[in-house]
């Protein structure tokens, strides 16, 4: 397993795998040959499928600026490594291939080529959530102590700017207004559903909050603006919005909720190593639904869980997710990405609540519902993985 620092990323939406990805491939490429007469990328499989809406051609001239390009777009070639692939060429003035090089976007942002083995930049120790909570049973530590013992006491100084990001984004997207970038013209819904809550009360009133929160990261990522993947850009709405309102509903502090993002962060890193986190390779299942699981799992702990309860919390974010496509409307990660996330923060607080009403013990493990999780993604049709072929990707509505 990987340092948290590797899941939790902070940049640019509206996409970790199909801008924030390709931006660092193509700024590692740049950095190899930097003074090409010109280059050639070649998109492979979902990020030619639906890297229009997603921003992927935007963001690559971006990073080439001032050079001569050429983007090739082959969406029915899949890579065997994995269907987020595209290939760099730099060429001579004649037209010929003086380096070339093959990268994959596997999800968070995260780059690996054919020469990267699967374990590397490991830090744990463990294999999956059996094996961390039976450390924590030996040790007596809690879950957040786990990864403060692995990564050092300075991982909370970076999780504390993770926190800053994320409540920056939450208060920018409550106060923007106006439509969304792309040809959905979807207007921004976060400012007036804050604005409605005010007039709410009891239950009512929190719920349209926490819809507000999540809403609010969400529409921000769909603008490009900054935000920290959590897992992915798609899906990063759910984790702060339900840290945002725990924060300000129940006056956590700062220092209980940076704990809580070590252990979220903890549980989406297990099902990154076990399985994915990348839509294109498993679906939305493995977005919204670890999304779900995070912060299902950091609310336990909030509200006092045992280890065993934040398992079972994680596990149902997941459980009840499984099977669910990734199968955005024009390629833009806005219907039903938004809505879904809004949905998932609701989620989690069910599964925090219900966890906590048991004393932990339940039949499906985490480590095995990551497995379905896995098995059902790679049985899904490539047309529910973010290809733009199936699903509600096929509604016409522009």
């Amino acid at each position: 397993m990987e340092s948290l620092r590797e899941l939790y990323r902070i940049g640019h939406g509206p996409s970790s795998s199909h801008t924030m990805g390709p931006r660092r491939a193509a700024e590692a490429f740049l950095t190899r040959v930097p003074d090409a007469a010109a280059y050639r990328i070649t998109l492979y499989g979902s990020l030619a499928a639906t890297g229009k809406g997603h921003l992927t051609l935007e963001t690559l001239k971006e990073a080439f600026a001032g050079r001569k390009i050429e983007i090739v777009t082959r969406p029915e070639e899949i890579l065997p490594r994995h269907t987020n692939a595209l290939r760099f060429e730099a060429l001579d003035p004649a037209g010929a291939v003086l380096q070339a090089w093959t990268a994959y976007s596997v999800g968070g942002g995260k780059i690996i080529d054919d020469e990267t083995p699967p374990d590397a930049g490991r830090i744990y120790p463990f294999a999956g959530m059996d094996d961390i909570l039976a450390e924590c049973g030996k040790s007596g530590r809690q879950m957040w102590e786990l990864v403060e013992s692995v990564e050092g006491p300075q991982i909370n100084d970076f999780l504390a700017e993770v926190w800053a990001v994320m409540q920056a984004a939450v208060k920018r997207g409550l106060k923007a207004d106006g439509i969304l970038p792309g040809v959905l013209k979807l207007p921004r819904k976060a400012h007036s559903y804050a604005m409605k809550a005010k007039t709410l009360g009891g239950t009512m009133r929190r719920r349209a909050l926490l819809f507000s929160y999540a809403l609010a990261v969400s529409e921000e990522n769909a603008s490009g603006d900054l935000i920290v993947t959590a897992p992915t850009c798609g899906a990063a709405g759910v984790l702060p919005a339900v840290l945002y309102y725990l924060h300000k509903e129940y006056r956590f502090s700062n220092q209980e909720i940076i704990r809580a993002l070590a252990t979220a962060g903890l549980i989406g890193t297990v099902v990154k190593r076990n399985a994915s986190i990348s839509g294109a390779e498993l679906g939305c299942q493995a977005e919204i639904g670890v999304a779900c699981a995070m912060a299902g799992g950091a609310a336990t702990q909030l509200f006092g869980g045992t280890i065993h309860q934040i398992e079972y919390a994680a596990e149902m974010g997941i459980e009840h997710h499984l099977g669910l496509t990734c199968d955005p409307v024009a390629g833009l990660v806005q219907i039903p990405c938004i809505e879904r996330n809004v949905f998932a923060a609701s989620r989690a607080l069910s599964h925090q609540t219900y966890a906590l009403l048991s004393d932990g013990r339940h039949r499906i493990s985490f480590d095995e519902v990551i497995e379905a999780m896995k098995q059902t993604g790679r049985d899904l049709s490539s047309k529910y993985k973010e290809t733009s072929r199936g699903g509600l990707a096929v509604v016409e509505t522009v």
